[in-house]
């Protein structure tokens, strides 16, 4: 324990990052030594869930993991208000301290480079209720329409070490996991990946008979994908061919929505149809890919997709989210993860925008491939509503703070922008299909992202992805038309971050013309055109346009 509390000491002079940010925000968000010095390979939880209780009980995780350099102490990840039993490691019990919601375990012995070990963390308590799933998180207790229990757990941001121990941090995923819960009978568990054994036995801990499932997940995962939905599920399959290989599609729905799921699901294939020719194959295959009911909205959990949206067309019903057609947005969206934030993961969620900005652009593709390309303008003028500029997308690192939800719209019309740039869909599609190929699996910052795509083109793109991620304002187009007898001249440039220099095409009325503007004042003659039909092309780039009188 000496050895740990030295140890601990030098982690509390390391401060603060800043002062808006406190030490537990450190903790949680900082990849420090006690994080670095180990890798996970696999995680064994096994869990008993009291529905009746809404609390964990007699449950317990094992944590494979392999030591990056020699030491003595690392450090876990666990909510206070769970409570820990025991750790152990070589049939002998550790020494722990508990600091917010770290946990730091002293080892007997030194740890060695490239060494294999197991400990075990035995844990129960309450787990945090979720307050607006999925945003707000925690575990959803709630009821179906016959009053049956109806359980979630939704954890993004928030963390999964609120509901079971891990290096809770998104820079280390497990190369595979099993997950087992035990819930009283007849309800039914549903997780993530495959289901391997199935068993009902009489549970003392429940002091009734229970239903005992285990599931394997054989790819890595981050920590908050990793998900328990439990209530009267029934299932139902189909298949999805892909050269000459099938991919299971598993639905795990209330028992009295089957016939509903049945129809409304028919809209899976046609999108992983649109997903595979932009971004490459499904990445989860072995695993399988997954639709399962729960209490909230949705969330991209791996290979078990929670899909909340009541079986309606857009935003829970609402079709002006999705600029009026047809499609379930939760589907697609969540889908669209698996790529894009399940496959490539951020180290830190200060740049979830590669997260969520490509997922939110997977809509825009996926309603070019279905609805076709003017419909795909319509979707991206239709995405501009939401934006703010209120904050960076790009959020502050080392602390668990996420940017601006401008990650979501914002991102994506920034990706949109950045493909009328380029201006070769060829070469556009192909580095979009290159990223999520070449980074598959991988855990990356967004800087590898940027010089990937800048490394693919001949454009020097820093400033503009500076200007879109790491500013709140968009690039401003002023301009002004002088009338020069029966000619017309344009003067322009940007108002912006400094050595922004996007290209820009405009409309004479006639013909597109591209500019290239910087900051200072340019002029070029737009001939005796009709200068009543002369417009900026904001349908292709994302900006704020200022005529100056």
């Amino acid at each position: 324990m000496r050895y740990l509390c030295l140890f601990y000491l030098s982690l509390i002079s390391l401060g603060l990052y800043s002062q808006e940010f406190t030490y537990s925000d450190s903790l949680r968000g900082n990849l420090s030594s006690f994080r670095s010095c180990y890798d996970v390979v696999f995680y064994d939880l096994e869990l008993t869930i009291d529905d009746k209780d809404q609390s964990i009980i007699d449950s317990y995780n094992d944590i494979y993991i392999e030591a990056i350099y020699d030491f003595q102490t690392l450090q876990i990840d666990l909510f206070s208000s769970l409570n820990i039993q025991s750790i152990e490691f070589n049939n002998n019990e550790l020494t722990y301290i508990r600091e917010f919601n770290a946990v730091f375990i002293d080892f007997p012995r030194m740890i060695n480079k490239g060494e294999l070990i197991k400990f075990r963390v035995y844990y129960d308590g309450k787990p945090r209720a979720a307050v607006n799933p999925p945003w707000d998180g925690g575990f959803s207790w709630d009821f179906d329409e016959n009053e049956t229990p109806w359980i979630g757990v939704s954890c993004q941001g928030l963390g999964a070490s609120s509901w079971w121990p891990c290096k809770d941090h998104q820079s280390d995923e497990p190369d595979s996991m099993k997950i087992t819960c035990s819930v009283r009978h007849p309800l039914n568990v549903i997780s993530n990946g495959n289901i391997i054994s199935d068993t009902i036995i009489y549970n003392l801990s429940l002091d009734d008979m229970s239903s005992k499932r285990t599931w394997f997940v054989s790819y890595p995962i981050n920590t908050y994908n990793v998900t328990l939905c439990i209530g009267d599920y029934v299932h139902f399959s189909d298949s999805y061919i892909d050269d000459n290989d099938t991919l299971d599609l598993d639905y795990y729905v209330l028992s009295y929505n089957k016939d509903k799921a049945v129809r409304h699901f028919q809209q899976v294939k046609p999108m992983l149809s649109c997903f595979e020719y932009y971004f490459g194959r499904y990445p989860f295959w072995d695993d399988g890919y997954a639709l399962v009911e729960t209490p909230y909205l949705g969330m991209e959990h791996q290979s078990a997709i929670a899909y909340g949206n009541n079986y309606l067309p857009g935003y829970n019903g609402n079709r002006g989210f999705i600029s009026g057609l047809d499609f379930d947005y939760i589907i697609v969206h969540e889908t669209g993860h698996e790529w894009w934030g399940n496959s490539i993961t951020t180290n830190d969620i200060a740049d979830m925008w590669v997260h969520e900005g490509f997922c939110t652009y997977s809509e825009v593709l996926y309603v070019e491939c279905i609805y076709g390309y003017t419909q795909m303008l319509e979707y991206v003028k239709n995405q501009k509503k939401s934006v703010r500029n209120d904050k960076p997308i790009v959020g502050p690192f080392n602390v668990n703070k996420r940017g601006s939800n401008d990650m979501y719209q914002k991102a994506s019309l920034m990706l949109h922008t950045l493909r009328n740039i380029i201006n070769n869909d060829t070469l556009w599609f192909s580095i979009i299909k290159g990223i999520s190929e070449d980074f598959k699996y991988d855990i990356i910052d967004g800087i590898d992202i940027i010089n990937y795509i800048n490394s693919k083109t001949d454009i020097d793109l820093l400033m503009f992805f500076n200007q879109y991620l790491y500013n709140k304002d968009l690039p401003v187009f002023e301009y002004k038309i002088q009338k020069n007898g029966r000619e017309h001249t344009i003067l322009y440039r940007w108002n912006a971050i400094d050595k922004f220099n996007m290209r820009l095409l405009i409309n004479n009325g006639v013909d597109d013309i591209w500019l290239y503007p910087n900051s200072n004042w340019q002029e070029l003659s737009l001939g005796n055109s009709d200068i009543k039909a002369f417009n900026v092309r904001d349908d292709l780039f994302f900006i704020d346009v200022k005529k100056i009188k």
